[in-house]
């Protein structure tokens, strides 16, 4: 039998159902789903079918089938238990040039009711012209196994991005193929998203290259704090190698074919040596893979960027920096105070609270007018406060410990030099001290979510 396959518009349309048992109760339930205006007609209704009718529904009509009942209708469904009225049904309706369905009655069909998968707007329907619906059946279940439950969710957005495009670029070859390539796109939320962009500008925006190493800043965690060109790198990697502290958040934006390694530490415990690290980007790059090495806050500061890209260009691999916003201007901005208040700060001074093992720890310059500025400097901030003090910077320093800087659960710790061996930040955290986080606790509401501890 040769079929069409083909899908109704059924919105609004009249469709009349005859019968009003389990069969023509199961048919029911997919026709109500389209939105069509159905009649039921059968002397005898099941309990469902008559409480739909009073919720408005359908409209039931109780009594024997007859010919007139079919006049106006769009298509029609024979479900009852008799034979001889279903092909009665399937007879008046092919007089009257309506298609008719009747069910398990294969001769009296114009049409088949498929086994549908569906995602949202997207319908995937099973049809064997009558032969085996139970095969049907079983197609549906191992399709819909298969297909992605947010499949939905992304043909609604492909919609809104085609409809864009079908107003903003002409029609044509380019149009087209354009079109195409938006449907082999993951789309986010973002509108730095690399596929809503595509759509906008109809040029591709820049992305990672094969057999090409890009150092990219993650930015504290947040990511709408990450650049235009990091995201692009991001979404578009065959490799991500990434810090223990680059957020889910931020990782979940690299496509799902991507391989995503975390070569971080976490509190001195190293997971995997530089020189391991190094060997994974040249391996993969080599084997003609972009890889996006993915670094908290900034690269090029306290990142060890020096020793990457030393080893890359030993290697001969191509590779590029993309800065990201320092974790140190996170927790400025989730204290509300500039780093160098012209009032109170001249400069600012970043430093680790530990250094290589392979360097002799150099004393650090004095610093009455800065601000300083301590990445990782660990849970017990003791020994950092006494060194402090012995350089003779005064008790009464102000200090503030910020964890987690910009992300949801940041907390923002406010103290002074010389209680700040008693504050226990939750990691990670940056200390940041000077006159220019003066007051912070004292003179402002401390906003929610922010701990003071008051000297």
């Amino acid at each position: 039998m040769s079929l069409l396959p083909i899908f109704l518009k059924l919105n609004g349309r009249p469709a009349l159902l005859v019968g009003a048992g389990t069969v023509a109760l199961e048919k029911i339930g997919s026709l109500l789903k389209t939105g069509v205006n159905l009649r039921v007609v059968a002397p005898h209704a099941r309990a469902e079918i008559h409480q739909l009718a009073v919720e408005g529904k359908l409209e039931l009509i109780e009594r024997e089938f007859r010919p007139s009942d079919l006049d106006g209708s769009f298509i029609v469904i024979a479900a009852t238990d008799v034979p001889e009225v279903n092909a009665t049904v399937y007879r008046e309706a092919v007089a009257r040039g309506i298609p008719c369905n009747s069910v398990d009655d294969i001769p009296n069909c114009d049409f088949f009711f498929g086994s549908v998968v569906s995602r949202g707007d997207l319908q995937i329907a099973i049809s064997t012209a009558g032969e085996s619906p139970a095969v049907a059946q079983r197609l549906r279940r191992e399709i819909d196994e298969q297909l992605p439950a947010d499949l939905g969710l992304w043909l609604a957005q492909l919609g809104e991005l085609r409809r864009e495009v079908l107003v903003t670029h002409p029609r044509g070859e380019e149009r087209r193929l354009l079109l195409h390539e938006l449907a082999h796109r993951e789309i986010c939320d973002s509108a730095l998203c690399s596929t809503r962009q595509l759509a906008r500008t109809g040029k591709e925006p820049a992305r990672a290259i094969a057999g090409h190493v890009a150092l990219v800043g993650a930015g504290p965690g947040d990511p709408e704090l990450l650049t235009v060109k990091a995201v692009r790198f991001i979404e578009s990697a065959d490799v991500l190698l990434h810090d223990d502290l680059v957020s889910s958040a931020i990782l979940n934006l690299g496509p799902p074919h991507a391989v995503v390694v975390n070569v971080g530490k976490r509190c001195g415990t190293k997971t995997i040596t530089q020189e391991e690290i190094n060997a994974l980007m040249i391996e993969h790059a080599q084997a003609g893979r972009s890889v996006v090495r993915l670094k908290s806050g900034d690269p090029l500061l306290f990142g060890r960027a020096a020793e990457e890209m030393s080893a890359l260009a030993e290697a001969g691999i191509p590779y590029e920096i993309v800065p990201g916003v320092s974790a140190a201007f996170a927790a400025a901005a989730a204290l509300g105070r500039s780093l160098s208040d012209r009032d109170w700060a001249s400069h600012v001074v970043f430093s680790t609270g530990h250094h290589a093992q392979s360097h002799n720890r150099e004393a650090l310059p004095a610093l009455e007018a800065g601000t300083r500025v301590v990445y990782m400097p660990g849970r017990d901030l003791s020994l950092l406060a006494a060194e402090w003090l012995a350089e003779g910077l005064p008790a009464d320093l102000p200090c503030a410990v910020v964890s987690r800087a910009a992300q949801p659960d940041q907390q923002v710790v406010h103290t002074t030099l010389g209680e700040l061996g008693s504050a226990e930040p939750a990691a990670p955290s940056l200390l940041i001290a000077g006159w220019a986080v003066r007051e912070l606790g004292q003179s402002q509401e401390i906003a929610e979510g922010v701990i003071s501890v008051k000297a």
